[in-house]
């Protein structure tokens, strides 16, 4: 997860340094971004069918050697379209990768444990967008640009040397077909709502074609929504938003995640393009959020037991959104230990958020669902993340529009974190939907009694 998170964003600070030695403007190569994007929507379904046809560790050290195979590639490309064919590769890796690792844990892992594991699991997807940047700008300034794909190839033979050690091939003996009617048409729906989330508010393609892409993407979702009730093995299981637990987590997730998913696009940008911060300076006050997110390890298990699944996500969305919406009060003049600081305790309470959700994402999901729970899962988060980066975007492409300039300022980025801060509010209503013991059994949580007449 932290190789894979760390990869979708150190590129994007070696984009300039990649195309001078491409011959490509850096504009043109936002392509190898995307097509990274887009490989892992269209990939990311199977994942669960794939993990229980041929066993979880084959499956997830396969994916490993695809990601780090596609890793070299991508440092050993001469041109932007060998590029775009190992970022590609990358992708179908990284779609394996981080849904079979988790399916592994949930297997794994004691229920009793699943929270102190989901805390330390949830670290490498905050930290991975927070130093990737600054990493990026600093090979680029010292070193060579193959050299941010490069890194990967420790990680990648250590992690296939320990996946062959410590885990077991673990697989169905039941294997369902395989959907191809429902692969086709959520590898394009989702492809198109990445892409076309992820475009919006760049001014990079026309309104009329983003428009047209989401409506595609919207309308595949659809059908396919309509497929998975006829057919008894649909690729991505609805069913499993019957789960009360997994439905609100799900859905309330999607909706912070949106908000949070904004954040490491736009405070990167403020305090570069807005404070005028160089990027090294940018990242080491940015790392704040991911100290604060591993800050936390030895406290979320005893936070979730004391006061519950239901209580933290409520109490915790509120003071989430709260810090994120403080974050609209920064200026230019504002001391950067100050910043530092409220990114610090911040990335405290956003990590908190999202290892409840994750954990209780799987509590009452059955151990034969696991597999299609982690797909769908997956599918969610990545969806939700592009519209999150998509979202803050367009905010900013408006304000440019009001402002009637051409880059955008501190007042910009201000507006945009506000918006995104409210809109992280909107998932309490499905928080607050939940049974008071939900997750008691994760969370080891004597549950409430209940009063009369419930």
């Amino acid at each position: 997860m932290f190789m894979q998170n760390l990869d979708s964003t150190i590129i994007a600070t070696a984009l300039p340094a990649i195309g001078r030695s491409l011959g490509e403007s850096p504009l043109r190569l936002n392509v190898a971004i995307t097509c990274y994007l887009l490989s892992l929507a269209v990939f990311i379904p199977i994942s669960g069918w794939t993990a229980d046809r041929f066993g979880a560790r084959r499956v997830f050290s396969s994916a490993i050697i695809v990601f780090t195979l596609g890793s070299i590639g991508c440092g050993l490309s001469h041109s932007l379209w060998m590029l775009v064919i190992a970022r590609i590769v990358q992708g179908m890796g990284g779609a394996m990768m981080v849904p079979v690792g988790r399916l592994v844990l949930l297997k794994t892992v004691p229920r009793s444990e699943l929270v102190r594991a989901m805390s330390y699991v949830s670290v490498p997807a905050l930290v991975g967008p927070v130093i990737g940047p600054p990493l990026g700008g600093f090979i680029v300034t010292y070193g060579s640009w193959p050299w941010i794909f490069f890194i990967n190839i420790p990680v990648g033979v250590l992690g296939v040397v320990l996946v062959r050690l410590f885990i077991d091939n673990i697989r169905e003996t039941t294997v369902r077909p395989f959907d191809l009617r429902g692969f086709v048409l959520t590898g394009i729906g989702l492809a198109s709502l990445a892409y076309g989330f992820e475009m919006s508010g760049r001014g990079e393609l026309p309104l009329p074609l983003v428009a047209g892409m989401l409506a595609l993407g919207a309308v595949c979702m659809t059908l396919y929504a309509r497929h998975s009730r006829r057919v008894d093995h649909p690729i991505i299981d609805l069913t499993l938003m019957r789960i009360p637990t997994y439905r609100m987590t799900t859905i309330g997730g999607f909706i912070f995640r949106m908000g949070l998913g904004a954040l490491p696009f736009l405070m990167p940008l403020m305090l570069q393009v807005g404070f005028g911060l160089d990027a090294l300076s940018s990242g080491l006050i940015t790392f704040a959020s991911a100290a604060g997110a591993m800050s936390n390890k030895l406290l979320v298990s005893a936070i979730i037991r004391t006061f519950g699944f239901r209580r933290v996500l409520i109490a915790n969305t509120l003071v989430s959104s709260g810090f994120l919406f403080s974050y609209s009060f920064f200026r230019p003049m504002t001391p950067h230990v100050v910043i530092f600081l409220a990114l610090l305790a911040g990335g405290f309470f956003r990590s908190l958020q999202m290892t409840s959700i994750n954990t209780l994402s799987y509590a009452d999901v059955p151990p034969g669902m696991l597999s299609r729970a982690t797909s769908l899962t997956s599918m969610a988060q990545q969806l939700s993340q592009s519209i999150g980066v998509g979202t803050g975007a367009l905010l900013l492409y408006v304000m440019l529009g009001v402002h009637h300039t051409a880059v955008s300022g501190p007042a910009d980025f201000s507006f945009a974190l506000a918006a995104v801060a409210i809109l992280s509010l909107f998932s309490v209503p499905f928080f607050l939907r939940m049974s008071p013991d939900a997750g008691a059994e994760v969370s080891g949580r004597v549950a409430p009694s209940k009063m009369p007449g419930e």
